[in-house]
């Protein structure tokens, strides 16, 4: 068993609380992604776990032991760090095996796993290389496949693709998730690319100045963020905010959004007349016929093509700017005169004062109304 527990941990430089009072349990073979801006903390939280630093206050614990005092090499923790830290004397392939040279492996079971991570990582090719003879992204692999190699119950990884090329980020990001169960760790994997979150975590937990902001599956993160700046951090193009004052009429509450009114679902009767911020992911919007029941005309400002979608910026009635993004290949309007729809399912209410979200989130009705 090797799952993770930090109770109460804090962690300061001088005058500063990096980490405050910080709790998080981390299942058995669960994978949970630490992501956030830099300086959140997120890799403070690792070497904490590692035993590289100590804790100022709080308890750590794996597999149910208190390892707050004891040393890293007896913590059974692997980490591969940002910095690669690879020894500079030594090949890519003996930088590999040093996990394996600490269990006193023969060196027929260490050339296997060696060249077992190695190409699964596609790095077979250079591990008779020295460091410097290594791109940064072939030398942040080698950092992996050490981590990797010595199948640690608990596996720390601090944003080990971020310098690897896009393709292979991309191909990684398929990878890791079969690599890591097969391993049965413990991960906890820090990033600041929300797709790779998503892609990789059993859950998330968005960091923030020290503290966790919110803890979920990657799916509760982005339908039901805990405010706008986590709605923000999650999405491409971001989310749509606009600024509204709910109202209510015989039907309900509603936000009004060019001549359309909005119904919203839940306990929003204490919003009525209150500042708050609607928010619409731009893939939640739709271009639709004039004569389609609820249509909400905007004017078309531009369109940009990404791939695999497009990205459309048009302008409400009183000129608030929206993005409405469609898979790339469906029809949709270019320029002038349009209308769009709402896919009420996904329309997020957040207090304005505060940013939080406010209860729930469907839009249940659109009917003919004020201008938004």
């Amino acid at each position: 068993m090797a799952s993770l527990e930090l109770r109460n941990v804090v962690k300061r430089y001088k005058s500063q609380t990096v980490l405050d009072n910080l709790s998080l349990t981390v299942a058995d073979g669960e994978t949970l992604v630490l992501f956030g801006p830099s300086g959140a903390g997120k890799t403070v939280l690792l070497r904490l776990v590692a035993g590289v630093i100590d804790p100022d206050e709080g308890k750590i614990f794996i597999g149910g032991e208190d390892m707050t005092d004891l040393d890293a090499e007896f913590r059974g923790v692997g980490m591969a760090f940002q910095n690669f830290a690879l020894f500079p004397h030594m090949t890519a392939f003996d930088n590999i095996a040093t996990p394996l040279q600490a269990k006193r492996s023969s060196q027929s079971a260490m050339k296997a796993g060696v060249e077992s991570v190695a190409k699964l990582l596609k790095i077979g090719h250079v591990l008779s290389h020295r460091p410097r003879a290594l791109s940064n992204g072939q030398k942040q692999r080698t950092a992996l496949a050490r981590a990797l190699v010595g199948s640690p119950p608990v596996l720390l990884l601090d944003d080990p693709l971020r310098n690897v090329d896009a393709k292979l980020r991309f191909e990684m990001r398929l990878e890791l998730p079969r690599l890591l169960a097969d391993r049965g760790a413990t991960v906890v994997y820090v990033t600041q690319d929300y797709k790779e979150a998503m892609a990789l975590g059993d859950r998330i937990a968005v960091m923030s100045q020290g503290v966790i902001k919110q803890l979920g599956t990657p799916e509760q993160i982005y339908r039901e963020p805990a405010n706008i700046e986590i709605a923000r951090l999650f999405g491409d193009p971001t989310i749509n905010l606009l600024d509204v004052k709910p109202s209510r009429d015989a039907k309900g509450i509603y936000v009004g959004l060019s001549n359309v009114q909005v119904h919203l679902t839940g306990a929003y009767d204490a919003t009525v007349g209150r500042d708050c911020v609607i928010g619409l992911r731009p893939e939640a919007l739709s271009f639709v016929d004039e004569g389609t029941p609820a249509a909400i005309p905007v004017t078309v400002e531009a369109e940009t093509p990404l791939n695999e979608k497009i990205v459309t910026l048009v302008r409400t009635v009183r000129g608030r700017e929206i993005l409405v993004s469609r898979p790339a290949g469906t029809p949709g309007q270019t320029e002038g005169r349009a209308h769009i729809a709402v896919d009420g399912k996904s329309a997020l209410l957040f207090d304005h004062a505060s940013g939080d979200r406010i209860g729930a989130r469907n839009v249940v009705n659109l009917r003919s109304g004020e201008a938004a």
